[in-house]
């Protein structure tokens, strides 16, 4: 699963390409930050039964923020959000919305493990994987949802990948702050875990920080 620091890493992306000249320090603390505490539900599965990638995993947390953004900017005058942070505070706020959706939510999503997140109206685990192929015998083949009709035995042709993985009563995501209790309890804190991991932690950083650099020079 992606630590907290790819997911910092892929925030910073989002935020250099969609903050504009509202990019510099404070707003990539907010956006990256915002990302970041999505991980503290690692603690509050120490208390409760609903714990990693549930609690602050869920859409219904973007997706609250995003209507109360529209709400309080649908009249553009009476804006509180406007009124004091002005057009910049705008773009950070929703900038900060669609981080926390891709980087927070949707990077655990579709990587190993899944995300609950519809909770808690919908208690479920999903893991989304699959693949997109172009087959000059088959057409487009897709295995992300499972499209296919029943053959002769009743079974399907193509099985989906992106499976229900259970509740969370029956799903442990393990983390080195509420590790998996079965077997050898071992506390580990990841860093990266993948090629593909360390290549969004590698290129994320460092588009960030030639973004951080290119607007100081404009600054000065």
């Amino acid at each position: 699963m992606p630590s907290t620091v790819v997911h910092a890493a892929f925030a910073g992306m989002i935020a250099a390409a969609l903050l504009g000249a509202a990019f510099d320090r404070r707003s990539l603390l907010v956006v990256v930050g915002a990302v970041a505490l999505a991980d503290l539900d690692a603690f509050v599965g120490l208390v409760t039964v609903a714990g990693h990638r549930t609690v602050f995993h869920t859409v219904l947390l973007p997706a609250a923020a995003a209507l109360a953004l529209a709400v309080d900017l649908r009249v553009r005058d009476r804006s509180a959000l406007r009124s004091r942070y002005g057009d910049r505070g705008v773009r950070i706020a929703w900038v900060t919305v669609v981080a926390f959706a891709a980087a927070a939510i949707g990077l655990d999503l579709f990587s190993a493990g899944g995300a609950n997140p519809l909770w808690p109206l919908h208690d479920q685990f999903y893991q989304i994987d699959g693949r997109i192929e172009l087959s000059d015998r088959r057409g487009v083949v897709q295995t992300f949802v499972d499209l296919a009709p029943p053959d002769a035995d009743g079974g399907v042709t193509d099985g989906a990948s992106t499976t229900a993985r259970g509740s969370s009563q029956e799903v442990n995501v393990s983390t080195g702050v509420d590790p998996d209790p079965d077997g050898d309890v071992e506390r580990l804190f990841p860093i990266v875990r993948s090629g593909w991991q360390l290549l969004l932690l590698v290129v994320g950083t460092f588009v960030t920080a030639a973004r951080l650099r290119v607007s100081r020079s404009v600054e000065e």
